[in-house]
C-alpha cells in the first residue's frame, strides 16, 4: 500500500458537511495526483454505488467507495471531520472518512490490501489512533501499516518500524489471507464454558460467508467484525469472503465440522448447498458489521433449539434456495420468468447494437447482403455493416433457446437446461417465438421436476443428470412443442404481431402511454422489466417491423426521463431539495441519459408519493409522443449515444425533453405545496429527510 495512499491524499480538517461534499473534496485530490482521470464521472460512480447501500458504519466511520473507469490505480484518500458528516450509519454522523477508489480491472493483490484496510477498521486501537494523530504523513503512514497506532499517536517512528505489531494492514491482509483458506481464525480467548460446545471439549464453531455488491469494504469488514465478536465469547469463526478478487471455498472439512452457519451477504452465496443441514442465520452484510455477537448468539441459540436448514436435495432449484419459506407460487413464476429475461437481456444488447450498428454502416438493405463467410472485402464498408449485422444476427438466435433453457434452470436447476434449450429451439423453428420460449421453458422445467419425484434404482441414479433426464425430458418437450401446443402459440404469436404491424394513430399512442407508465412506474423493477422485455422481444428478429422499433423507442424514451426530470428539478428549485439530493441529482443527468431509469430510485424512495407520479405522468406523455411522431429505434439501449441509430432523432430528443419538463414540473408543484416540518432547522420552503432512504440494489 506504499503508493496507495500518500501524506496528499489525508486531510486531517476536512470541513465539508455533506458525504457528496466529502467525497468530492476527497476525490480532487486524487484527481490532482493523476489517480483519476475525471472528476464528475467518477463521483457519478460513487453516488451510484452509495445508491445501492449507505456505505456508513457505527463507530464513526464512513467508507465511500466504488470501482470506475475514471480510476488509473487503487487508490486511497482519508479525511476526518470534526464536525461529522452523515453516511448513513444508525449510530450517527462519521467523523473519518475513507474513499477508496479501484479501477474496473484492479488485481487482486491492490484488492487484499484494500480488504486488509477494512478490516482494520473494526480495530478500535486502529481508529482511536487516527482520531487522534496529529499530521497527514503519520496518519498515512499508520493506514499503510508502516506505524502502529500505539506509534503514531505517539509520534515514535522507529519503534514502529522494530515493533512489527501484528495491528499493520498487511498483518490484517495475512490474516485474511488465512481465514480464506480455511485457517481457524478466531481462537477461545480464556477457557470461559460459555465458548465450549455441549460435549464440553471443544468451542462452538461458526463458518461464515460474507458478500456486498462492490466486494471492496464491507464483505471483510463484516468478516473481521464476525471474527473478533466470536474471540471474545471463545467461539471459533471462520469466514468465506466473496469479494471482488474472488474467493477461496472453506475446506469442506471445516463445514462438516461447524456447529452453525452465519450468511452476512448482499449478493447471493455462491455454492450455497455446501452449508445446508446446519443451523443457520442469514442477514444483510451490514447486519454482520454491527451485530456480529448478537448474530453469533442467534445461531448458538438455534443449534441448541436442533433448528437447521433443510439438507440439499437433488431438484432443489434457484428459486426455492433464493426465496422465502411459504413463497406462493404466483411469487415464484415471476422469478422464473425473471431467471430467462435476466439472461437473456445481455444477448438482446450485444446483438441489437451489433444489428443496429450494421444497418447504420451499410444501409437498411444489409440483411440481404451474402454471407461474409462467401464475400467480405476488408476495404468495403459495406462488407463491414454486412459482418456486424450477421454477428448480432448469430446473437439474437440464441434469445429464445436462452430465454427458455433459463426459465427451466430457475425452476429445475441444471436438470432443466438440456430441455429449455431444446424447447426455445423448437419454438424458433416453428415460428411461436417468445411466447413459445416461456412456453417451452415452464414446461422443461416442469417435466424436469416431476422426473425427479420419481423413486429411482440406487443403481441408476449416477446417470440420471447426465443421460436420463436429458433424454426423457427433451422426448417430452420436443412431442409437445411439436405436436400439441406450438401450432396455437405460433398463431398467438403470429396475431400478436399483425396486431402490433396495424397500430396506427390513438392506438399506437395509447399503447405509447401504457409503456411509459410500466416504465416509470418501479424505476427498473418487475413492472419496468415487463415492459422492457415486451419491447425487447418484439426487436429480437433480424428484420423487425416498423412497429416493434416504435415500441423498442417509447420504452427506451420513457425510461430516460424519470432521472433526467428529477436531474433538472433540482437544478430549478435547489430550495425544495436537500443538498445530498442536489448531489445526486447531477449524477442523474448522466444516469437518464444512459437509459438508466434507477437513477430516480434515490428520489423516489425519500419521497415516493410525490416522486413517482411525476415520473409516470413524464413517462406517459413521452411514450405518447414517441409513437405519434413514429420514431424508431433498432438498439435495445444506449440512451441519448445512440441517437445516430433513432429513426426521426430530433422529434424523439424533443419527446423526451417534454417528458423531463413534465416530470420536473410536476415534481416541483406537488413538493411547493407540501408544509414545512415544524421546527425546521433550514430555512426552506419544505421538509425533507436529509438522507433519502437507500433501496436494496436496483434490477
Amino acid at each position: 500500500m506504499s503508493d496507495m495512499i500518500t501524506a496528499d491524499l489525508v486531510d486531517l480538517d476536512l470541513s465539508a458537511d455533506t458525504k457528496q461534499a466529502a467525497a468530492r473534496a476527497l476525490a480532487e485530490r486524487m484527481v490532482a495526483l493523476g489517480r483519476v482521470t475525471d472528476l464528475d464521472g467518477f463521483l457519478a460512480d460513487v453516488a451510484a454505488r452509495e445508491a445501492q447501500m449507505p456505505t456508513g458504519l457505527d463507530g464513526g466511520i464512513g467508507i465511500p467507495h466504488c470501482r470506475s473507469e475514471h480510476v488509473t490505480e487503487p487508490t486511497l484518500a482519508f479525511g476526518r471531520s470534526a464536525a461529522g458528516i452523515d453516511f448513513g450509519a444508525a449510530d450517527g454522523p462519521a467523523d473519518l472518512i475513507f474513499l477508496i477508489a479501484a479501477p474496473t480491472g484492479a488485481d487482486d493483490a491492490h484488492l487484499g490490501i484494500l480488504s486488509a484496510l477494512a478490516r482494520q477498521l473494526m480495530n478500535t486501537e486502529f481508529t482511536d489512533a487516527l482520531r487522534a494523530v496529529g499530521d497527514a504523513g503519520t496518519a498515512a503512514a499508520l493506514i499503510r501499516g508502516d506505524e502502529t497506532p500505539a506509534a503514531a499517536t505517539a509520534g515514535d517512528t522507529e519503534s514502529a518500524a522494530s515493533a512489527g505489531s501484528t495491528d499493520s494492514v498487511a498483518a490484517s491482509g495475512a490474516a485474511s489471507a488465512d481465514a480464506a483458506t480455511g485457517a481457524t481464525v478466531a481462537e477461545s480467548a480464556d477457557s470461559d464454558d460459555s465458548g465450549t460446545g455441549s460435549d464440553g471439549e471443544r468451542p462452538f464453531r461458526i463458518v461464515a460467508v460474507t458478500s456486498c455488491p462492490t466486494g471492496i469494504a464491507h464483505t471483510y469488514m463484516a468478516a473481521e467484525s464476525l471474527e473478533n465478536a466470536g474471540r471474545e465469547v471463545g467461539v471459533e469463526v471462520v469466514v468465506e469472503t466473496q469479494g471482488s478478487a474472488g474467493f477461496d471455498r472453506l475446506d469442506p472439512a471445516v463445514i462438516a465440522a461447524a456447529d452453525g452457519v452465519i450468511f452476512a451477504h448482499d449478493l447471493p452465496v455462491r455454492e450455497k448447498d455446501r452449508f445446508a443441514g446446519k443451523p443457520t442465520v442469514d442477514v444483510g452484510v451490514k447486519a454482520g458489521i454491527n451485530r456480529a455477537a448478537e448474530l453469533i448468539a442467534e445461531v448458538r441459540g438455534k443449534a441448541a433449539r436442533g433448528e437447521v436448514t433443510a439438507a440439499a436435495r437433488p431438484g432443489g432449484t434457484p428459486v426455492e434456495r433464493a426465496g422465502e419459506p411459504g413463497e406462493g407460487y404466483g411469487t415464484k413464476l415471476r422469478k422464473w420468468l425473471m431467471s430467462g429475461v435476466s439472461y437473456m437481456v445481455p444477448f438482446v444488447a450485444a446483438g441489437g447494437l451489433l444489428i443496429a450498428l450494421g444497418f447504420a454502416i451499410g444501409g437498411y438493405q444489409i440483411n440481404e447482403a451474402k454471407s461474409v463467410t462467401e464475400h467480405f472485402d476488408w476495404g468495403q464498408v459495406d462488407s463491414w455493416g454486412a459482418l456486424l449485422f450477421q454477428i448480432g444476427a448469430a446473437a439474437f438466435g440464441f434469445l429464445v433457446p436462452v430465454l427458455a433453457g433459463y426459465i427451466a434452470y430457475g425452476m429445475a436447476d441444471r436438470p432443466g437446461l438440456v430441455p429449455g434449450f431444446v424447447g426455445g429451439a423448437i419454438s424458433l423453428t416453428i415460428g411461436a417465438g417468445f411466447l413459445g420460449g416461456l412456453a417451452a421453458g415452464l414446461i422443461a422445467g416442469g417435466v424436469v421436476l416431476g422426473i425427479q419425484r420419481i423413486n429411482i434404482p440406487p443403481v441408476l441414479r449416477g446417470i440420471m443428470p447426465v443421460v436420463v433426464i436429458p433424454l426423457i425430458s427433451s422426448a417430452i418437450v420436443g412431442f409437445l412443442m411439436f405436436v400439441v401446443i406450438g401450432k396455437p402459440i405460433a398463431e398467438a404469436q403470429k396475431a400478436l404481431t399483425d396486431w402490433l404491424n396495424g397500430l396506427s394513430g390513438a392506438n399506437a399512442i395509447l399503447l405509447g402511454v401504457l409503456l411509459g407508465l410500466m416504465m416509470c412506474f418501479d424505476l427498473g423493477g418487475p413492472v419496468n422489466k415487463v415492459a422492457y422485455t415486451f419491447a425487447t422481444a418484439g426487436i429480437s428478429v433480424a428484420a423487425p417491423s416498423d412497429s416493434a422499433m416504435k415500441i423498442m423507442a417509447a420504452v427506451m424514451a420513457a425510461g430516460m426521463v424519470p432521472p433526467l426530470g428529477m436531474a433538472l428539478a433540482t437544478t430549478v428549485r435547489k430550495r425544495l431539495f436537500t443538498s445530498a439530493e442536489r448531489e445526486n441529482g447531477k449524477a442523474a443527468w448522466v444516469l437518464g441519459a444512459s437509459f438508466i431509469s434507477e437513477g430516480a430510485i434515490p428520489f423516489a424512495a425519500a419521497d415516493p408519493l410525490r416522486v413517482i407520479p411525476a415520473s409516470m405522468a413524464g413517462g406517459a406523455v413521452t411514450g405518447a409522443l414517441t409513437m405519434a411522431f413514429g420514431s424508431t429505434l433498432r438498439a435495445p439501449h444506449g440512451g441519448i449515444w445512440v441517437t445516430f441509430l433513432i429513426g426521426k432523432p430530433l422529434l424523439y430528443l424533443l419527446a423526451i425533453a417534454v417528458g423531463t419538463a413534465v416530470t420536473a414540473g410536476l415534481v416541483i408543484l406537488l413538493k411547493g405545496l407540501r408544509k414545512p416540518a415544524p421546527g425546521a432547522k433550514e430555512p426552506e420552503p419544505v421538509a425533507v429527510p436529509t438522507e433519502p432512504k437507500q433501496p436494496v440494489a436496483a434490477a
